[in-house]
């Protein structure tokens, strides 16, 4: 870490800088290893409990150290600054139900699951790849957060179901739920990339179909259907439900909708 601190040092950094990146870095190394799948986790939590400003701010000392040590290949986006006062980027219940029946139609059933999965569950792609058969039988998967903290995934009844049954056919009773073609568990990498594969194989646009954009739809569904932020907040994961108050906004085909709908004057 002292070699890390030279580094930005030499850069020419503000000591606010430094400092900054570096607390976020020693967060980061304490909590997670240095692999895609934990970056994406990383970035999720994020996401979840800070502000775009702060968000990016971490992410850009993560990227900065990956630079350090040679591992440009893992560096992280930034999220967008401003706030808008709708949803934007989320797929929509309608392609969410289409993308699924093409892959069930075309037999891909493990994707068809995969989909469903996120949409029905609320999962971070990065909690996703960690689902075992064994949760599925249980019908929920608990999650403890590096802080300790624990939250329950809930699998819906009817997932259950229906999933049972495709892997009763596949004759598998264990281990990891989703495999890639060398019988290892899918990486978070392979799910993204897959996604905007079908996407453009189904002619949808590939802006809304990644793996959080299924989180987004989980969390307004379940409002439409339930109207309970505290529950959706403790569901989602988020430490201050004020983040999740962005889910009651429309997105802004929504609001477009509403106003030719409403307003005639």
């Amino acid at each position: 870490m002292k070699d890390f601190e030279l580094y930005l040092r030499k850069a020419g950094l503000a000591e606010n800088t430094v400092r900054s990146y570096l607390y976020g870095i020693r967060v980061f190394l304490s909590n997670y290893e240095l692999k895609m799948e934990d970056l994406f986790e990383y970035k999720g939590y994020l996401l979840d409990n800070f502000k775009p400003k702060t968000v990016n701010l971490r992410l850009q000392g993560i990227n900065k150290y990956l630079t350090f040590i040679g591992q440009e290949d893992l560096k992280l986006k930034f999220v967008k600054i401003q706030q808008k006062p709708f949803l934007e980027d989320v797929i929509s219940h309608a392609d969410y139900l289409f993308l699924k029946r093409m892959l069930k139609k075309e037999g891909n059933l493990k994707w068809h699951f995969v989909v469903w999965f996120l949409g029905a569950t609320g999962a971070r792609v990065s909690e996703l790849i960690k689902l075992k058969i064994e949760h599925v039988e249980v019908g929920y998967f608990d999650i403890y957060s590096k802080g300790g903290k624990m939250r329950r995934l809930y699998i819906p009844k009817n997932l259950r179901t229906s999933c049972q049954k495709w892997l009763d056919v596949e004759n598998r009773h264990s281990g990891y739920l989703f495999l890639n073609k060398f019988g290892q568990p899918i990486t978070a990498r392979g799910i993204a990339q897959q996604l905007k594969n079908y996407a453009n194989k189904y002619q949808l646009d590939t802006n809304v179909v990644y793996p959080h954009s299924f989180r987004h739809l989980f969390a307004k569904n379940f409002l439409a259907k339930h109207n309970d932020i505290a529950l959706l907040a403790d569901l989602m994961g988020h430490e201050s439900i004020e983040t999740t108050r962005i889910y009651l906004r429309k997105t802004a085909t929504e609001q477009q909708a509403i106003i030719d709908k409403v307003v005639n004057w």
